[in-house]
C-alpha cells in the first residue's frame, strides 16, 4: 500500500506544478507564485485592494508586453541601471524571488518610459489655452510664484460689509475698515504660501475689490508681484502637461498592446 501512495505521489507531482501556472504570455509561464510574490511586492509599496492578486497578475502580463514592445526600439535599459533604480526604492530586505520580480518590474518600467519618451513625446503638442488652464487649476489648487499683499478683516457683521467700497489704494482700505469700527489685518505672502481657504478666495479677484463676505470676514488684495521662480512656470507648466497627454497617449498604446498579445489564463480566480 505504501509503494502504491509513493507512486500516486510520483506521478500527480509534475501535474500539481504544472497546475501552479495561472497564465501564460507568449507562451511564458505566469505561476501562482509569482502573483503571490508580486503582491507582496505591492504591499511594500503600499499598494493594497481586495483585487490585489488579479491587478498582480495585470502588472506581471503588462511587464512582458511593455519590455517585448521596448526591444523592437532597442530601448531596453542595462542590469546597472535597473540597479540604480532599484536602490532608489528602498525596499528593504527581499527574498531572491521577490527581488528577482522588483528587477524584472523595474526593467519593464524603465523601458517603457525610454519608448514613450522616444516615440510619443515628441508628438504632444501643448496650446497656449492649455497652459492657461493648467495655470489656472494650479493657482487655485496650490498657488503660484505670485507674491500678493492681502487685507483681512474678520468679525465684521454683515451690515458692516456692505458699506465696504472699492477704495483708492490699499491705505484707503485700511482707513474704510477702520472707519467701520473693524481692526483690518494687513500682509504680504507668495500664493502658495496661503491658506487653502484663503488661497482659493483672493485667486483671480480683481485689485482692490472686497470679497463677498464669508464666515464673517471679507478680503482684499491690495496689489500683486511675480517673483524670479514665475518665469520659469510656463515651461514647467509646458512639460507637465507634455508629460500627461504622452502618459495618457501610452496607456492607450498600452491598451492596443494588451489586445494583440497572446494571453491565456488558465486559473478562472484571474478571468476577468
Amino acid at each position: 500500500m505504501k509503494k502504491i501512495s509513493l507512486l500516486f505521489l510520483i506521478l500527480v507531482a509534475p501535474y500539481a506544478h504544472a497546475a501552479s501556472v495561472v497564465a501564460t504570455i507568449g507562451g511564458v509561464p505566469i505561476t501562482d507564485t509569482d502573483v503571490t510574490t508580486r503582491t507582496k511586492l505591492m504591499s511594500r509599496q503600499g499598494k493594497t485592494s481586495t483585487d490585489n492578486r488579479r491587478v498582480a497578475l495585470q502588472n506581471i502580463i503588462d511587464d512582458h508586453i511593455k519590455l517585448s514592445y521596448a526591444e523592437n526600439f532597442k530601448a531596453v535599459p542595462s542590469d546597472d541601471d535597473v540597479e540604480k533604480e532599484i536602490k532608489k526604492l528602498n525596499l528593504g530586505d527581499l527574498s531572491a524571488s521577490e527581488m528577482a520580480m522588483a528587477r524584472a518590474a523595474m526593467k519593464s518600467d524603465i523601458a517603457w518610459q525610454i519608448v514613450v519618451a522616444r516615440t510619443i513625446l515628441p508628438t504632444v503638442d501643448v496650446s497656449k489655452e492649455d497652459i492657461a488652464a493648467e495655470k489656472n487649476a494650479l493657482a487655485r489648487e496650490h498657488g503660484l510664484p505670485i507674491e500678493m499683499t492681502i487685507i483681512r478683516l474678520v468679525d465684521i457683521p454683515a451690515d458692516s460689509a456692505a458699506k465696504l467700497s472699492r477704495p483708492k489704494n490699499c491705505d484707503a482700505a485700511m482707513k474704510m475698515a477702520e472707519d467701520l469700527g473693524g481692526v483690518p489685518q494687513k500682509f504680504t505672502a507668495v500664493q502658495y504660501e496661503l491658506s487653502a481657504d484663503i488661497r482659493k478666495r483672493v485667486v483671480g479677484m480683481p485689485l482692490l475689490t472686497w470679497s463677498p463676505r464669508i464666515d464673517d470676514s471679507v478680503l482684499l488684495v491690495c496689489s500683486t508681484k511675480k517673483t524670479s521662480e514665475y518665469g520659469k512656470l510656463d515651461d514647467i507648466i509646458r512639460q507637465n502637461a507634455m508629460y500627461k497627454q504622452a502618459m495618457f497617449m501610452a496607456d492607450q498604446q498600452l491598451k492596443q498592446l494588451r489586445r494583440k498579445a497572446v494571453v491565456v489564463i488558465n486559473d478562472d480566480r484571474y478571468k476577468l
